[in-house]
């Protein structure tokens, strides 16, 4: 299973989104630091490093922009220890 595959089902299991997507941006920073192939010390083994995430959920619903970042980030937190290094969210709630 693939990290954005894994991501996904975490991420549908939690919030149960009305829209989720997750898009591998990892292609877009090869050659940075840290990234499979750079040759840097310390380069992550994983090829899938950087996401995107776009989420509409009524979990989203009263919360603020920091409060729903932070319940991503403690989802995905096994994930962001072990390889994912960055990560782009857009979450809501409906009607939003």
């Amino acid at each position: 299973m693939s990290v954005k595959e894994r991501m996904e089902g975490k991420l549908t299991a939690a919030l149960a989104p009305i829209l989720l997507e997750v898009i591998d941006e990892s292609h877009k920073h090869a050659g940075h630091i840290g990234h499979p192939g750079s040759g840097h010390p310390g380069a992550l083994s994983s090829t899938e490093t950087h996401f995107q995430i776009k989420v509409v959920s009524d979990a989203f619903t009263g919360k603020t922009r920091l409060a729903r970042h932070r319940l991503i980030n403690e989802i995905l937190a096994e994930d962001l220890r072990s390889g994912v290094h960055a990560l782009a969210i857009e979450a809501r709630s409906p009607g939003e």
